[in-house]
């Protein structure tokens, strides 16, 4: 057997000499990624302000027996589709249309997925339901929504989601007899580049479903493509080569055709189908490319789309006559629209109203939408709003005022000079008693980096004192935006050099963006520079007041060099907080290990555990301490849980190698490396041990491209001893 290893829960075993003095390592798991990166409508419109006018009976859409198929299409600008004008070529929803109605000037209540999701399916605002970004929030338990509502009235119910955003344990699966969120991602511990899956397999598990079904149901179809980063297959990305955006819309309605054909076809009763988007895309309006910043009408305005199709005496027919509505509507009108349709009754706590007959004060009702991200993760000037008719006012340090009929693209602010106007909307806004947000949940680091992969990132503003100015609104703040993406890009792509340079100004231009500190101290550490990365988050905290997050990634940071009598405190303190979460105890508990206090860490993980019952990175650090005290029995069995809950999780693999290497099982080591290696190359202690364990055996052709790997991928901050003796042994010009 060869050397011996030091591992954080192992001991040492002496054997022959050896080429290499191998360590056979089963590290602690800090966290699950490797960083903290990531990651005008055009139509002929009718005239008249009328609402939806269903020819013939009206009583085609007020029936209790007939299904509901609601379809949301992720990050689709209203003006992208072929029925709204756009460059998108869309022949089925725009066939959809034709057979109902399409709501030309339909808004979101909010410009991020969660959030706005919530609004669709409980008809209440943001405000209302509690969730105000994709990051920190759930729906809470005993939220009405469409699901538990029509679950209770003898509907199936089953929901197909595409992105991430949307997982179960957000808390939007309450009420759906089936929640399929399965993603297509890669299982890699290190970063989750996949956290969707794509408009065609979802639909193929949704007509699947609806071939089962001989009741009543209700189904929820999640589409996600259209979301950064736009990337359609063939043959829409050589169509649409120069809009890659509108090629992921076309391609999201040609794989929506067979559900939309489904339901068609089913002659037993008719299906009430309702398309919306959850919100638009920036796509450089305003200069914001994405969504999340503004709540201009890229990514404020959606289309929605209202028809009856199928059922005994609808088969192959329209049922409705291709209206066009320009009434003001909002997606608090969705679940109103649902229960009227279905002969259920009203639901008291939603402000919205039934689309299926006459909206009273239609034009003179008022929508309120917000946009908080910059604020919850960044300190800027919460963006609240209100729409009234076609006026728009933006409370902002800056107030903005939009006349969207005759100034569609927003680029004339008349918040100044119509400032009778400002005033009233000012107090139709207040009118809603928009509360600020609760306090968040922290993420644990796998739901954290499955977010950041999407471009999703969250950070701890500093507590703020003072009243918001100028300075913190987010039009004067748009560089910094802009600049942010770029530091990321450049991190993503192993520029550190030029990504430190990055962050490094703008945590100088904006001291309180904690994120600014939080990237540079990543990219620091990244390149081997240890102590300056921690430097770097001692500096943020006396520049962000209150950052907890900060506090506990500086203990992280500490607690892996090893000094962790100045973690420890940190990190109990953070751990204290009633909004710890996962991760922060996962750190604490490793600093207690490392300080030789295994009772502690052990109880530290339990509390964690309590938290997540199956988080995998919590399992195989409850493994490496059990390994570090010598009980192999208990650490097989945490690095097993740990791969039950996720059975690509390669750090457990690693520790698993080194319980068979301490059970003198060699072969069954060095395979359980080789599967942690490729799950994640990155996973630097399997690699590591599988190249030292083959020297050991003589094997050097087959370890010299492991050992080469490991020397110039491993960060030198962790592993720059080990960097040094591999380097050794592959000699002068072994790279």
């Amino acid at each position: 057997m060869g050397t011996g290893t030091r591992n954080r829960g192992g001991g040492r075993r002496e054997a022959a000499a050896t080429p290499v003095a191998a360590r056979r390592r089963s590290r602690h798991t800090l966290w699950a990624a490797t960083s903290l990166i990531l990651a005008v409508v055009a139509t002929g419109a009718a005239a008249a302000w009328w609402w939806l006018a269903v020819p013939a009976t009206p009583e085609f859409l007020r029936t209790g027996d007939q299904n509901v198929l609601l379809i949301t299409l992720d990050t689709a600008r209203a003006d992208v589709l072929g029925c709204y004008g756009g460059s998108a070529e869309t022949p089925n929803l725009d066939a959809l249309a034709a057979e109902g109605v399409r709501f030309d000037f339909a808004h979101a209540h909010a410009v991020m997925t969660l959030p706005s999701h919530a609004s669709i399916l409980s008809g209440l605002y943001p405000h209302q339901h509690g969730v105000r970004d994709n990051i920190g929030f759930r729906v809470a338990p005993g939220t009405v929504t469409a699901a538990t509502l029509l679950k209770a009235a003898g509907y199936s119910t089953a929901a197909f989601i595409a992105g991430y955003p949307l997982d179960s344990q957000f808390g939007l699966d309450r009420g759906f007899d089936l929640y399929d969120d399965r993603l297509d991602d890669v299982g890699q511990t290190s970063e989750f580049v996949l956290a969707e899956r794509k408009a065609d397999a979802v639909v193929r598990s949704a007509v699947a479903w609806l071939g089962e079904r001989r009741s009543r149901w209700f189904a929820w179809v999640h589409v996600f493509d259209p979301h950064a980063p736009y990337a359609p297959p063939e043959p829409y990305a050589t169509r649409y080569r120069t809009n890659p955006y509108a090629g992921e819309v076309a391609f999201v309605d040609g794989a929506l055709g067979p559900l939309l054909d489904k339901v068609r076809a089913a002659a037993d009763r008719p299906t009430l189908v309702i398309v919306t988007g959850d919100h638009g895309e920036g796509l450089g309006d305003h200069g914001e490319q994405s969504h999340g910043l503004f709540a201009y009408e890229a990514t404020l305005r959606i289309p929605l789309l209202v028809a009856q199709v199928g059922g005994p005496a609808r088969t192959g027919k329209q049922g409705g006559a291709g209206r066009i509505s320009p009434v003001p509507v909002q997606h608090v009108d969705i679940l109103p629209t649902i229960l009227d349709g279905l002969g259920l009754p009203a639901l008291s706590a939603s402000r919205g109203e039934s689309l299926l007959g006459e909206i009273p004060d239609a034009d003179t009702r008022a929508s309120y939408f917000e946009a908080l991200s910059a604020s919850l993760n960044r300190g800027w000037a919460p963006l609240t709003g209100v729409l009234v008719g076609r006026d728009k006012y933006i409370d902002l340090p800056i107030e903005e005022l939009y006349d969207i009929a005759s100034d569609p693209a927003e680029s004339r602010n008349g918040a100044d000079a119509r400032a009778t106007l400002r005033r009233t909307l000012r107090a139709r806004l207040a009118s809603f008693g928009p509360s600020a947000p609760g306090p968040r949940q922290a993420e644990d680091s796998e739901t954290a980096a499955r977010l950041r992969a999407l471009g999703y990132t969250s950070g701890s503003p500093a507590v703020r004192t003072k009243p918001y100015a100028e300075d913190d609104d987010p039009k004067r703040l748009i560089q910094l935006d802009q600049e942010m993406h770029r530091g990321l890009e450049l991190s993503q792509a192993g520029r550190m050099r030029e990504a430190e340079a990055v962050f490094r100004s703008l945590a100088a231009r904006r001291p309180d963006m904690s994120l600014s500190h939080l990237h540079l101290a990543f990219v620091l550490w990244e390149q081997g520079r240890a102590e300056e990365a921690i430097a770097a988050l001692r500096h943020a905290r006396t520049v962000v007041a209150g950052a907890s997050e900060v506090d506990w990634r500086l203990g992280m940071y500490l607690a892996e060099t090893g000094q962790v009598k100045e973690a420890i405190p940190l990190l109990e303190v953070e751990s204290a907080r009633p909004d710890a979460g996962v991760d922060v105890l996962n750190a604490l508990g490793i600093a207690y290990d490392r300080a030789g206090r295994s009772s502690a860490a052990l109880a530290t993980f339990q509390k964690a555990l309590a938290i997540d019952a199956r988080n995998a990175m919590v399992w195989q650090n409850i493994g490496s301490v059990h390994l570090h005290a010598g009980n192999l029995e208990g650490a097989r069995q945490a690095f097993s849980q740990s791969l039950q809950a996720n059975p690509r999780w390669a750090g457990s693999y690693t520790g698993l190698g080194v319980v068979e290497m301490e059970s003198r099982k060699r072969q069954a080591a060095i395979e359980a490396w080789k599967k942690a290696v490729e799950l994640n190359p990155a996973e630097f202690d399997a690699l590591f041990n599988l190249a030292t364990e083959l020297i050991n055996d003589g094997q050097n052709a087959a370890a010299r491209p492991l050992v080469q790997q490991f020397v110039a991928t491993a960060p030198p901050a962790v592993y720059a001893k080990d960097i040094a003796r591999l380097r050794a042994w592959l000699g002068p010009g072994g790279m």
